[in-house]
């Protein structure tokens, strides 16, 4: 049997008609669910990693506008609180849709630490912006109290930002594996919860949003997938995105991805971290290969019939 790391992008989980609360995401993630049921009732194994940036920010959002009555809580405390709520969301709508296809499969979600190195280059550089706006004056009171790194974002205002380091190690990994045979797992939420490993072995929670790609990539790695699918907007990538001579790409190698990403082809924050993800993968596994598109095409393109996809050569 096949087995596949599903990478859910930002559209699967809110849609830009629907309202930002839970009851709107639930709806959301049901019809996501549906698509996911379809592929587990073709034969295939998966496990499933999908990001948490809108759900993260209204989560530290309530807990920094709730501070006179309770204290806030920490950014790495707000990305648990995130996988929790979203891998519920996912577990009660996947088991349905699996149900109605008359297939009994527990799915479950485990709150997932991801190990990244702490002289990472991303944090002297942080440059994603979460959570809410401020002024001048409180972004400055916040620098000086609490040590955030603050931006002025857009005209908008100034915004707490974080790092954005690169996953090394997924410290839950050995029991998703063992976990594996018997269930549907749902894992690596928002990328992991960022941790540092300290000399005397402990962890520690950092404030840092983890590219949830390249968590479904490493996690690929080390489950020993067959494919990798990374699930968007789109139905294939592109180049000249936008342009009148717009090519869509049934197919990347190694090498040719390597000069799109060069010539700068892909838009940081949205498609280079999914090619990224993808090449890491095919170079890694030659004899494997990564899957870009949309989750209405994902079966479509596990069959060869759309999307796009990266391969060593």
């Amino acid at each position: 049997m096949s087995k596949i790391v599903i990478a859910l992008g930002g559209n699967a989980l809110q849609s830009k008609n629907s309202a930002p609360t839970a009851e709107g995401q639930l709806e959301v993630v049901k019809n996501t669910c549906e698509r996911i049921a379809d592929i587990c009732s073709q034969g295939y194994e998966v496990a499933i990693v999908h990001g948490n940036g809108p759900q993260v920010g209204r989560i530290l959002l309530a807990s920094e506008t709730a501070k006179d009555v309770t204290p806030a809580m920490p950014f790495d405390v707000c990305g648990a609180m995130s996988q929790g709520y979203i891998g519920y969301h996912i577990q009660q709508a996947l088991r349905y849709a699996l149900n109605t296809r008359n297939i009994n499969y527990p799915v479950l979600t485990v709150a997932t630490q991801m190990i990244v190195d702490e002289k990472d280059p991303g944090f002297t550089n942080p440059t994603k912006p979460i959570g809410p706006f401020y002024t001048e004056e409180e972004a400055k009171s916040l620098q000086e109290e609490k040590g955030y790194s603050m931006k002025e974002d857009a005209g908008r205002g100034w915004r707490r930002v974080v790092a954005s380091p690169i996953p090394k190690r997924i410290v839950e990994i050995e029991a998703i594996k063992n976990l594996w045979d018997s269930s549907i797992v749902i894992s690596c939420g928002g990328g992991g919860i960022p941790v540092v490993e300290k000399m005397n072995g402990t962890l520690e929670g950092v404030a840092a949003v983890i590219d949830k790609d390249f968590a479904a990539e490493l996690l690929a790695e080390q489950v020993d997938a067959d494919t990798l699918m990374i699930l968007t907007e789109v139905e294939k990538v592109a180049v000249n995105w936008g342009k009148p001579d717009q090519k869509n790409l049934d197919h990347m190698s190694l090498a040719e991805a390597a000069q799109y990403v060069e010539e700068g082809q892909f838009a940081p924050g949205s498609m280079l971290p999914k090619v990224e993800a993808a090449m890491k993968f095919a170079r890694t596994y030659p004899n494997k290969k990564a899957i870009i598109t949309s989750l209405d095409k994902a079966i479509d393109a596990l069959e060869g019939k759309t999307g796009t996809v990266i391969t060593f050569a």
